[in-house]
């Protein structure tokens, strides 16, 4: 065993990586070599079974906390570990499955050592109440324990955030989005950080990490700055990788690291969110005087930073409040279930609040009403119906509703091990495989076998490989007005909001059911006047920061951007008669606009007829083996429960926001498009006539099945096309009607490339469009090298992109007027969504339900 791990050392030092963490089959042998070591192997054998083992609830974890429990209640022996020791290392397993041993232990001559391995151990859970039960019957160990958890000693033995930090600039200048951080070519490799960060600015900056090594050599912690940081997809893997070059080692566990420190100007608010979880110091301030190589002091509680003679380079407040404590507790999510470890062992000790923690800012004082998002927030937080929480106010609403894709699925899997989560506490957790089932590498197959069971057997709801995009599942399955969390940047609800986000805090809202959240200030946009001919809603999706550029509060520039959307909730109102599928295309580009979340006010009668054919859906799901059974059962007697009682939040009339932007339908006369390369950049479609258009991608969460009956509608008769076409519906659903009403015939005429559905071309992490293309696309953002190397690609419409497929070429409006014609005259037929209560395919669940009997029984909890 350890001939092949020393060689395993070795293939991965020659590419400057250090081993990968130990499997249960490595530890099971490393436990049988502890027990009888070679010869001159005692420091190697004491440093696998100490750093190299994965902590939490991973198999390894199980393997190795058994083993030292064994040595601590001298079952098992080891002439390397004592059983001192062995209580010692199982102290540094952050929990799970050495909480029940260390608990035991209370209870035996070990019990002192047990106390000072578990005062630092937080994970603890219900096995809190295990020690509580032990103190009231007299263990006077198990009371030394709660007191020093009382006492917050777990934090107050941590170090404070220093005073000043001297560090060395590496910036970046202009915009880094999450794709220059973690490339969505090497996807498959984010679960292992060190490999992945190797991929860090590999197009943005090919020298970029050479220039880390050199600007290391001075000695001093590497600062990452950038003028407009963080946008884009909610990669956790984009932390993890400017950690790995800027952050520190964390003690015993191997291959992640914590720490670093964020200068931007601006940073967007999940990478933001992200990397205060992840433990790093995230400021947004002016960087326009800090250079690259630049040796600076910052110094967050004056909130300056100054250059190495004192001058003042820039100034900032450290926002939130607490982020010092965060940073000291090693992010936020670990200073949350510590602060609530706190305060249940202060309860059982009737104690007073402790004083050890920085206080959240005070809510905001208001006699205004409450906009639909702070209303959906205040009801998830348990207010008294219709009271909201208002904007920069902290709380942790329930999170009624968690999704978790491929490529950050594998890095939420290790997130929940972390946590030591052995089921959900989340009503309904949804895992895809939309990112990789196209075309998947050896490393998502292995995904695709086992990750299902993991999450089913949490009580999660795992899709298959060719089901379809997340989000277009996800929406179907959410409950209106609820709050919601997900592990992609598009998890936005078009009925209800989600506050999207990096894995571990995707972790943390399925383990736990709730999540943590700085209540963001809205933007509202109201839509007034009638739809003109030839404008499509992702026209009026455009239209929203085409006003905000013409008002002067949205600018395409990076340096000295403004966003008025930046970090706020989105609003929308004005179309209340929205089918819930079109309400997602507002929701859905709200990612692009930076904001945090969005509302789209609609009437009920949508989304009763959307909640009535989901749930024939889900019964469909049931009776196809789809797992947990149960969490869809629940899931639809909860959206019966609510079709009982239809009713659905509003905002009241004297609601305020921190900006209103009003959109005049009228006004909005041709089609308008994102221009290569930036989703912000909008423009008529009279400003880019005649740009010649090599391939055409219609796909996407952005589009659902009445795209593909437009387009198709637009196409008909055109024969072969000077474009190369992509087709990849969101889902299989969508697929199969497609093909049912002949509309793949006629895609197949046109020479079109027809994808599985999923993502497709719109991540980028698969196929790809030829390098230097130009590109029509429907999908969601077009930021540089993201559909392939050097690609410029356009933004907008279905129907426009049929038309560009045709022609070869940006059009111009008479030209796109001309080429639609009256072919999508038949609105009704051509954007006729599916109802599967009313589908022959699904009469067989629809039987099932209107019978009333249940597939799956769900048992009580007593």
């Amino acid at each position: 065993m350890l001939k092949a791990y020393q060689a395993h050392v070795a293939e991965r030092s020659a590419i400057q990586l250090p081993p990968l963490p130990l499997s249960a089959e490595q530890v099971a042998q490393v436990v049988e070599l502890l027990k009888a070591p070679p010869a001159g192997e005692a420091e190697t054998l004491l440093d696998l079974i100490a750093n190299r083992t994965p902590a939490g609830v991973d198999q390894a974890a199980y393997v190795k906390a058994a083993f030292l429990a064994d040595i601590a209640k001298g079952i098992a022996k080891s002439p390397l570990i004592s059983p001192e020791k062995a209580v010692e290392l199982l102290g540094t397993m952050l929990g799970g499955y050495n909480v029940q041993a260390l608990v035991a232990l209370l209870e035996t001559p070990m019990a002192a050592h047990a106390v000072k391995a578990l005062s630092s151990t937080i994970l603890m859970f219900d096995a809190f109440h295990d020690v509580d039960v032990l103190m009231k019957a007299g263990n006077a160990h198990a009371k030394k324990l709660i007191e020093s958890w009382a006492n917050a000693e777990w934090f107050t033995n941590a170090p404070v955030l220093a005073k000043e930090i001297k560090m060395v600039v590496f910036k970046v200048d202009g915009e880094t989005n999450t794709d220059d951080l973690s490339p969505a070519q090497d996807a498959w490799s984010r679960p292992d950080i060190p490999l992945h960060a190797k991929a860090m600015l590999i197009n943005k900056m090919p020298d970029g990490l050479k220039l880390i090594d050199t600007l290391k050599q001075k000695g001093l912690p590497l600062a990452y700055v950038g003028d407009v940081v963080g946008t884009g997809s909610s990669r956790k893997s984009a932390i993890n990788s400017v950690q790995w070059f800027m952050g520190n080692d964390i003690p015993n566990i191997p291959n992640k690291r914590t720490g670093g420190v964020i200068l931007g100007a601006k940073i967007a608010p999940i990478f933001f969110n992200t990397a205060e979880d992840s433990g790093a110091l995230p400021i947004q301030c002016d960087v326009s005087k800090l250079n690259m190589g630049d040796v600076i002091v910052i110094k967050p509680y004056e909130g300056k930073v100054l250059n190495e003679a004192g001058d003042v380079l820039s100034t900032f407040e450290l926002n939130p409040v607490t982020m010092p404590d965060e940073v000291r507790a090693g992010g936020r999510i670990p200073l949350i279930i510590g602060r609530g470890l706190t305060s249940n062992a202060r309860k059982a000790l009737g104690l007073p609040e402790t004083t050890a923690f920085i206080k959240a800012a005070p809510a905001v004082s208001s006699t205004k009403g409450y906009t639909l998002a702070q209303k959906m927030v205040g009801r998830a937080c348990g207010l008294p119906e219709g009271v909201g929480v208002r904007p920069n106010t902290y709380c942790e609403p329930k999170a009624t509703t968690v999704g978790s894709q491929d490529t950050t699925g594998g890095m939420t899997r290790d997130e929940l091990k972390e946590l030591a989560c052995l089921g959900f506490s989340s009503d309904l957790v949804m895992q895809s495989f939309c990112h990789t089932a196209a075309y998947p590498k050896p490393v998502d197959i292995k995904l695709q076998h086992s990750l299902p069971e993991f999450m089913s057997s949490r009580g999660g709801v795992s899709l298959r490989p060719g089901d379809g995009v997340i989000h277009s599942w996800l929406n179907r399955l959410i409950l209106p007005d609820t709050v919601g969390t997900g592990g992609d940047s598009h998890t936005r609800f078009p009925i209800g909001i989600s506050f999207p986000a990096g894995s571990g805090l995707v972790a943390f809202a399925a383990a736990t059911g709730a999540m943590p959240l700085d209540m963001p200030e809205s933007v509202l946009v109201r839509f007034k006047g009638t739809m003109q001919p030839g404008i499509t809603l992702r026209d009026l999706v455009n239209a929203i920061p085409y006003a905000a550029i013409q008002e002067g509060n949205l600018t395409v520039g990076k340096q000295g951007k403004k966003n008025v959307f930046n970090g706020r909730i989105l609003e929308i109102e004005g179309l209340p008669d929205l089918k819930v599928e079109q309400a997602f295309e507002f929701a859905d580009a709200s990612a692009e606009r930076s904001a945090n979340g969005c509302t789209v006010l609609l009437n009920k009668e949508p989304v009763i007829e959307f909640l009535n054919s989901n749930i024939v859906l889900m019964q469909n799901m049931i009776e196809n083996g789809y797992e947990d059974a149960r969490t869809l059962q629940r899931r639809i007697e909860n959206m019966q429960a609510w079709l009982a009682k239809p009713e659905l939040l509003t905002p009241d009339a004297d609601a305020e926001y921190a900006h209103v932007i009003e959109i005049d339908l009228n006004e909005i006369k041709e089609p308008l498009v994102a221009c290569p390369n930036d989703p912000d950049d909008i423009k008529p479609l009279s400003a880019v006539v005649g740009d010649k258009i090599d391939e055409v991608f219609i796909g996407s969460c952005m589009t659902n099945i009445g795209h593909y009956r437009a387009a198709a509608k637009v196409l008909e008769g055109s024969g072969s096309i000077p474009t190369r076409l992509w087709i990849a519906p969101p889902t299989r659903m969508d697929e199969a009607q497609l093909r049912d009403e002949g509309v793949y015939s006629t895609f197949g005429v046109a020479g079109a490339r027809t994808e599985i559905p999923g993502c497709s071309l719109c991540m980028g992490n698969q196929a790809r469009v030829a390098d230097k293309a130009t590109v029509f696309s429907t999908s969601t953002r077009n930021f540089d090298n993201r559909m392939g190397k050097d690609a410029r690609v356009y933004l907008g419409s279905a129907e426009l992109a049929a038309v560009c497929a045709k022609l070869g070429r940006m059009p111009s409006h008479a030209e796109y007027l001309e080429t639609v014609g009256n072919k999508l005259a038949n609105t009704a037929e051509i954007y006729k969504y599916l109802n599967f209560d009313q589908m022959t395919e699904y009469k067989a669940a629809l039987d099932t339900l209107s019978s009333g009997k249940k597939v799956i029984p769900i048992a009580e909890v007593v």
